[in-house]
């Protein structure tokens, strides 16, 4: 029989900052994927939180980092520790721009630039996930199948998402093309 891990701190915190990144993703899934959520106004709420639930889950991913790089005496100019740590690395930095310019001011200064930005979070899902079953393939802990869980869920439902708005688009663009049609045949 093999025995989990103990989580310890620095876990807890990743399982953390994935839960409050994970709900920075809902607004816009919940609007398309389930729009009867309108009517709950749970979407307008977690829109109305997303900036600063955002900035929690980017200070408990500070927190996260912080505890591995000192108990791992990590060296930054090694790149062998550049590719163990890639995806972990590029999740940090994308949490990192998206927590600096989670202001009113930046959103003025970069204008339409700062939604590109923002897109970056989608990225940043999938190395999240990434980061969680490379990191924890060897070791799980109880917290290990719950990041995993949530991280595919929130896949699965992005991507369910993506295609909900593409069959939306599609039907838009045929409803046109059906009306263009009736319209030459007059």
């Amino acid at each position: 029989m093999e025995v989990m891990d103990k989580p310890i701190v620095g876990s807890i915190l990743g399982l953390i900052s994935l839960l409050f990144y994970i709900v920075t993703l809902l607004p816009t899934i919940l609007r398309v994927v389930f729009p009867e959520s309108k009517e709950t106004g749970i979407p307008k709420l977690l829109l109305k939180h997303r900036r600063g639930v955002g900035i929690l889950a980017f200070l408990f991913a500070v927190g996260h980092a912080y505890i591995y790089f000192n108990k791992r005496n990590l060296d930054f100019f090694d790149p062998k520790t550049f590719w163990v740590y890639v995806h972990g690395g590029g999740t940090f930095i994308i949490f990192t721009l998206l927590a600096i310019t989670s202001n009113d001011w930046s959103i003025k200064k970069l204008k339409k630039n700062w939604k590109q930005l923002h897109q970056l979070t989608y990225p940043a899902m999938f190395l999240v996930a990434w980061h969680i079953w490379g990191k924890m393939l060897g070791h799980w802990s109880f917290l290990t199948p719950i990041g995993v869980l949530c991280s595919t869920a929130i896949i699965v439902l992005y991507c369910f998402r993506l295609w909900t708005e593409h069959q939306a688009k599609q039907a838009k663009q045929d409803k046109q093309q059906n009306t263009k049609k009736k319209a030459s045949k007059v």
